[in-house]
């Protein structure tokens, strides 16, 4: 299923991804931000389960930011997986 996140504190403004059943994550887009290093981010976890990507990018920060835009994909994945076990 696809799913679009407005991520906070960070410069990109929109997160594209799509969440299947089994919670495999595919087609990860950032708007704004940081271009190739999104870019990159988003073919890194191309493929890999949400529970994979909460734990090794949740909680990252970006300089002074206490969150990052990797962080914020995991928060994403969090919110849209909320009552699936991933």
């Amino acid at each position: 299923m696809h799913h679009t996140y407005k991520p906070h504190g960070v410069c990109s403004t929109q997160i594209d991804f799509d969440l299947a059943d089994d919670g495999t994550v595919t087609n990860v887009v950032y708007t704004g931000g940081c271009n190739g290093n999104l870019k990159a981010v988003g073919l890194l976890v191309d493929g890999m389960k949400a529970d994979e990507i909460v734990e090794k990018l949740g909680g990252l920060s970006c300089g002074r930011r206490s969150t990052s835009c990797s962080d914020q994909l995991a928060k994403a994945l969090k919110n849209e997986s909320n009552d699936r076990i991933i």
